[in-house]
């Protein structure tokens, strides 16, 4: 039986060591905290038409492809685990003043030119979607993009894993040729970089969980996003509240929490949603995402024996499903032409590694 080592316990690596032991690969996975890094801390939005943006078509069109799989990944996992990773079926962008408003429009005509659609709503369609919102919202982005319980999905990956019979071994890795499996994956996220030369840099994010207290407004049901004062923020319903983030700093694997981190994504939450100022601070953390230059990932072939699957940056959870995919061409022999975007080669000085 062909032998395949994962490096990397979150969404990707739970993922890509799922699917080959499904398809008969000998598959260990190497973390020594599986599920508990990054992904465990993420939103779980699938977004990538409203996070489009002129220039970046081969972003907005990987993201599209990972977006139309999603459905089918998520039944597989509801027909093995019995679990419903969705809790939301649709995310609205809000506008909160006329520069806004006009982003908004950008963002739908850009979306609209590669063929998805999305619906601008003026204040009173924002209003009739979501009553929290307050009335100072001038306009909004509605699209068909869902989002998913990190923690669930984690969590069911790992019961799939087990099922599929893979390994699981509580332990770093240090060096690619200590391992002995015919093919390995890197997907250690923002770690990738310290196993091969490649282009991946942590980004620190912030995210708050919110537990809604008796007798308070519900959360939205859709997924909200906006800026404030120039920041981003977002709000993700869960089953016992929402997850409100995320900060963006550049400061290497830190991952603890700042106060100013907090302080602004609550009271940029409150200026979209102000019912969530009677929430309970439920939890406060942080993790760090593996980024790119071109916020595109990397999966493809570094070696005859070596392929990445990494650097997915804010969409991670987005592009479980197509890399996934991506990866099984890979290890066949083949290639997936809507990942070819993702090739790691298109950053040609990246080419040596810690085989």
């Amino acid at each position: 039986m062909r032998s395949l080592a994962v490096v990397g316990g979150g969404v990707i690596g739970l993922s890509v060591a799922w699917h080959a032991a499904e398809q008969g690969w000998s598959v260990t996975l190497f973390d020594p905290a599986a599920g508990s890094g990054t992904s465990w801390v993420a939103g779980g939005m699938l977004a990538p038409l409203s996070e489009g943006w002129p220039g970046e078509d081969e972003l907005l069109e990987f993201g599209a492809a990972a977006l139309l799989r999603w459905p089918a990944f998520a039944a597989r996992i509801r027909d093995l685990t019995g679990v419903d990773v969705f809790v939301a079926r649709q995310t609205l962008t809000l506008a909160l003043d006329g520069a806004d408003a006009a982003d908004l429009r950008t963002v739908a005509d850009f979306s609209a030119g590669h063929g998805y659609r999305m619906t601008l709503l003026d204040r009173a369609g924002v209003r009739a979607a979501e009553s929290g919102l307050p009335r100072t919202v001038r306009a909004g982005l509605l699209a068909d993009e869902p989002a998913v319980d990190n923690r669930m999905l984690v969590t069911a990956l790992r019961h799939c894993c087990e099922r599929a019979g893979v390994r699981i071994r509580a332990e770093s890795v240090a060096a690619v040729h200590e391992l002995e499996a015919d093919q390995v994956v890197l997907a250690a996220g923002s770690a990738t970089a310290r196993l091969w030369d490649l282009p991946v840099r942590p980004v620190k994010g912030e995210i708050l969980r919110l537990r809604q207290r008796p007798g308070t407004p519900a959360p939205p049901e859709r997924v909200i996003r906006a800026r404030v004062h120039g920041r981003p923020i977002y709000l993700v319903p869960r089953a016992d509240g929402v997850v409100v983030g995320a900060t963006q700093y550049e400061a290497g694997f830190d991952t603890s929490v700042t106060v100013a981190g907090v302080r602004d994504l609550i009271a940029d939450a409150e200026a979209v949603h102000p019912a969530i100022g009677e929430y309970e601070l439920a939890e406060a953390g942080a993790g760090v995402r593996p980024s790119t230059p071109d916020n595109l990932p990397l999966i493809g072939r570094l070696s005859g024996r070596v392929l990445v699957a990494s650097g997915h940056g804010r969409n991670g959870i987005l592009g479980v499903p197509i890399t996934v995919e991506a990866v099984a061409a890979l290890l066949a022999g083949d290639t997936l032409a809507e990942a070819k975007a993702a090739d790691p080669q298109r950053f040609s000085s990246y080419r040596g590694g810690n085989q």
